[in-house]
């Protein structure tokens, strides 16, 4: 049976202690996924969670780290777990810093043939197969053809995606863009709360499964 890091347990039950500072209208949309995913678990199928941003840097990868933890914490079977975006970039440094100093063991990217493009291992514990995040579109998250749930991260992607293409249900559930931070010397703090909000949310939504 796989676990967590001991860290990474006693932040999980320090996010779910705080889990009343969700705001009234944020709980709805948790709700809205806690739904799809049991009626897709249902199906006896993986159960596919897209987690989709413009650049694929920063909220969608957090996200997708965070859904990956509450699976393995919960113990719910059959979820896979991706991310992307309207267009390839990076997993931003400071995102990579952000859930570093949360716990999350996070190796060094070894030398590759796209070094603006690094590819992050990320364990979690024992007997948990490591999450390997990249940037990439988001119809490359998952083999083509197979369905998935989307999750819009961001404004900007819920707008500009009216209809995503192997999507059997989309959920805005956005979040304020810690890049606005970037290069004012809050960046830690920024990005660590934005971290920490998505962690909170995602760990409630899987708790009600």
């Amino acid at each position: 049976m796989p676990h967590l890091d001991p860290v990474l347990d006693l932040l999980i039950d320090q996010l779910l202690e705080d889990s009343d500072r969700i705001p009234k209208q944020r709980l709805e949309i948790l709700d809205s996924l806690t739904g799809h995913i049991r009626k897709e678990l249902k199906n006896k199928a993986p159960v596919r969670l897209n987690f989709i941003c413009t650049h694929n840097s920063r909220r969608s990868q957090i996200s997708q780290i965070w859904a990956h933890t509450a699976a393995t914490a919960f113990q719910i079977p059959r979820i896979e777990t991706g991310s992307g975006g309207t267009e390839a970039t990076a997993f931003h440094p400071n995102a990579v810093r952000a859930m570093r100093t949360l716990g999350f063991r996070i190796a060094q990217p070894e030398p590759q043939e796209k070094p603006d493009n690094p590819r992050y291992h990320i364990s979690f514990g024992t007997g948990t197969p490591d999450l390997i995040c990249f940037s990439k579109r988001f119809e490359e998250a998952f083999p083509s053809e197979a369905p998935f749930l989307a999750v819009m991260t961001c404004s900007d992607a819920d707008q500009n995606c009216p209809i995503v293409p192997g999507a059997l249900a989309r959920i805005p559930l956005t979040y304020e863009d810690p890049k606005s931070s970037d290069g004012s010397g809050k960046e830690q703090q920024e990005y660590l709360k934005t971290a920490v909000e998505i962690g909170r949310e995602i760990l409630h939504a899987f708790r009600k499964i």
